[in-house]
């Protein structure tokens, strides 16, 4: 996969590239359902995300501390409900947090209730509140879907980052990820002095590289966040995607690709400013390599959820044949074309990009041996 070849080369524009406005939600089948209950993902839950729908009297906007739209809404509660709705939602944090243990639900309380109608699962939001010092936390509830379930979990076995999630029929919780969005750190952060830009860049190369790896799509600046941590005198960083909804469903080869949304331009320049042809090359070689350790170690998980994905419907036929057109047409290997399921294109899409890395990885390790 070229980095810059593509942007300036290929002819491709950025601007067009745009996913589904409204992605459906599908069901979760019973082996995924059996998966997520074998690894400890899904659990009897005291509040379902319809209770909290159902049960919501109105809402009123949310504004941000500056005043604007933050998209969300603040839903308010009939006094009737209230009380099962708040205990419920505490029990769920600490399901979430501290494998059930009650011991420490008396001196949390529930803030808030976000809703969003704006993005595809519809979530609810809830800030969690420690009683004796103000302390807060959040974490959400959705409408369960299973591309997004199969995205939480390529997530957790693929990437860098850890994610605690639970499933109980149709409700999804997820644990909050803490970070700057990408959208305002491009705005209030990119161009600060203290920020290093080239590591910026060579992390933005690395989250590129993931996705495109593992077929997670719609990485506009708003669906991912930047992790900042200091480090021996300077700072690193970490992109992590907030949203999964987009896991294998488009049929552009491009929007599984960060660079080419037109919101992300700003990690784009970056890139492109600071890193050479070859740094950029050795930044995904890096991250390939690290991507195929980790399916290295966890083969059978990985491999037990991709057949079980192979199985599943989580897109269109026209999509499906529109993908597999381009990625047997990107990477000239008509192997593509003989995939039936977007799962079965994820499969062969981490054949395709990591099968090098895990021979080198199998060779080496065979020294050792020897």
């Amino acid at each position: 996969m070229q980095f810059s070849d593509n942007i300036f080369s290929s002819g491709e524009p950025i601007q067009p590239n745009q996913p589904s406005r409204k992605k459906p939600i599908f069901p979760i089948i019973d082996p995924l359902r059996s998966y997520l209950k074998q690894h400890g993902r899904e659990g009897k839950l005291p509040v379902s995300y319809k209770d909290l729908l159902n049960h919501m009297t109105y809402s009123v906007p949310l504004k941000d501390k500056n005043g604007q739209d933050s998209l969300w809404e603040t839903a308010i509660y009939d006094m009737r409900h209230w009380d099962f709705i708040r205990e419920g939602l505490v029990r769920m944090y600490a399901i979430l947090k501290t494998e059930g243990d009650l011991s420490f639900v008396n001196h949390l309380d529930v803030a808030r209730i976000d809703f969003c109608s704006f993005a595809n699962s519809t979530p609810f939001r809830i800030r969690i509140v420690n009683k004796f010092n103000d302390n807060y936390d959040h974490y959400y509830i959705k409408h369960a879907d299973a591309s997004r379930i199969y995205g939480l979990e390529l997530e957790h076995l693929l990437s860098p980052n850890r994610i605690t999630f639970f499933t109980h029929h149709n409700t999804l919780v997820e644990e909050h990820i803490a970070g700057i969005p990408g959208d305002l750190f491009i705005k209030n952060f990119a161009n600060d002095p203290q920020t290093n830009q080239i590591r910026l860049s060579k992390e933005f190369v690395k989250f590129n590289e993931r996705c495109f790896v593992r077929l997670l799509g719609d990485m506009r600046s708003y669906n991912f966040v930047v992790d900042i941590t200091p480090d021996i005198e300077d700072y690193q960083y970490r992109i992590r995607a907030i949203d999964f909804d987009q896991q294998s469903y488009e049929g552009r080869k491009n929007l599984y690709i960060p660079q080419f949304f037109k919101e992300n331009l700003a990690f784009v320049e970056l890139c492109l400013r600071h890193l050479n042809k070859d740094s950029i090359e050795q930044y995904q070689t890096e991250e390939r390599t690290m991507m195929a350790f980790r399916v290295a170690s966890s083969r059978f998980r990985l491999m037990e959820l991709l057949n079980i994905m192979a199985k599943d419907r989580i897109s269109t036929p026209e999509k499906l044949l529109q993908l597999k057109t381009e990625l047997a047409d990107h990477f000239k290997n008509p192997a593509f074309g003989k995939c039936h399921s977007m799962g079965q294109l994820v499969k062969r899409q981490l054949k395709q990009t990591l099968q090098k890395n895990l021979s080198l990885i199998q060779k080496n390790l065979s020294k050792f041996e020897d």
